[in-house]
């Protein structure tokens, strides 16, 4: 056994000491976690019962489940349509307040206050917005002669109506992201540009894209993976429905783990939602170097 007083001159045993409570935290309230889900996505454990395993029945009952293909359905059309328009929006609002303009840090602060916002107060204030009689939205669509749809009591509403309020609610942390990354773009490339009378948009594809794909990759793949876990928007706004038109995976495991009380399908549905992560994940990482520039 090592003497004690040569450890505390020793770089690495500071460095461990000072990690272990990120460790144990880590082992405790992750690792053990999603060890244990792994197991009982192979038992039919209902919370009360002891624990009966039953083998792959629950990932064989995926497959016959109509619902699990409707909510995964529903939760692909939530990241095809919220990922590119987000990721768009943010970026051209990030161009746009890189400028040299007035009160822009208080416009900077302004787009960023949604996301540090409750989502219970953005559900409350959106549901007042998607109102069919009262509400802000269809008050403004009247203006131009448009009688506006029951937002959140549409099933072909609903979902577009969910997936506005998430852009809105990501639109400034993406924001924030882009920017970062075009003030680390040198103005000598601009400069250039204008000096070979390069027009604006012609400088944003041909220096702002290509210059900016590291930070685009990153924002998408971070969007990716938070868009397949959403979850409180569509829980505090619609419940899933009508018709289970919003009902998402996330959603879905809520309700099978501590509605119907089915931990062993509820555990199977997450590893599914895991791995699909994983798998789109990976291939966006195997395709970075098709679009990327570094």
């Amino acid at each position: 056994m090592k003497p004690l007083k040569p450890l505390l001159y020793k770089d690495g045993f500071w460095a461990f000491l000072m990690l272990l409570p990120n460790i144990a935290g880590f082992l405790m309230f992750l690792l053990l976690p999603v060890l244990a889900t792994f197991v009982i996505s192979f038992t039919g454990w209902n919370l009360t019962d002891s624990f009966r395993f039953n083998g792959i029945d629950n990932y064989k009952e995926l497959f016959q489940d109509p619902v699990f293909g409707q909510v995964l359905g529903n939760t692909f059309y939530f990241t095809i349509a919220s990922v590119p328009i987000g990721i768009a929006l943010s970026l051209f609002l990030a161009v746009f307040l890189n400028q040299k303009l007035a009160l822009v840090r208080f416009y900077r602060a302004a787009f960023f206050i949604p996301v540090i916002s409750s989502m219970v107060a953005v559900a409350v204030i959106w549901q007042w917005i998607y109102n069919p009689e009262f509400g802000l939205l269809n008050y403004a669509l009247s203006w131009f002669g448009i009688d506006g749809p029951a937002w959140l009591t549409s099933t072909r509403w609903a979902m577009p109506a969910v997936i506005i309020t998430s852009i809105w609610k990501s639109l400034g942390f993406n924001m924030l992201i882009f920017l970062a990354g075009l003030q680390s773009i040198s103005e000598s490339y601009y400069e250039a540009a204008d000096i070979d009378g390069a027009k604006w948009y012609s400088k944003f594809w041909r220096i702002t894209v290509p210059l900016l794909s590291p930070t685009t990759f990153f924002v998408t793949v971070m969007s990716v993976i938070n868009s397949f876990q959403v979850f409180d928007t569509a829980y505090l706004m619609t419940q899933g429905g009508p018709a289970r038109s919003t009902s998402v995976l996330v959603y879905y495991i809520f309700q099978n783990a501590f509605q119907y009380f089915r931990m062993g399908y509820a555990s199977a549905l997450a590893y599914v939602l895991f791995f699909i992560v994983l798998i789109i994940t990976f291939l966006q990482f195997w395709r970075q170097k098709k679009w990327s520039i570094y």
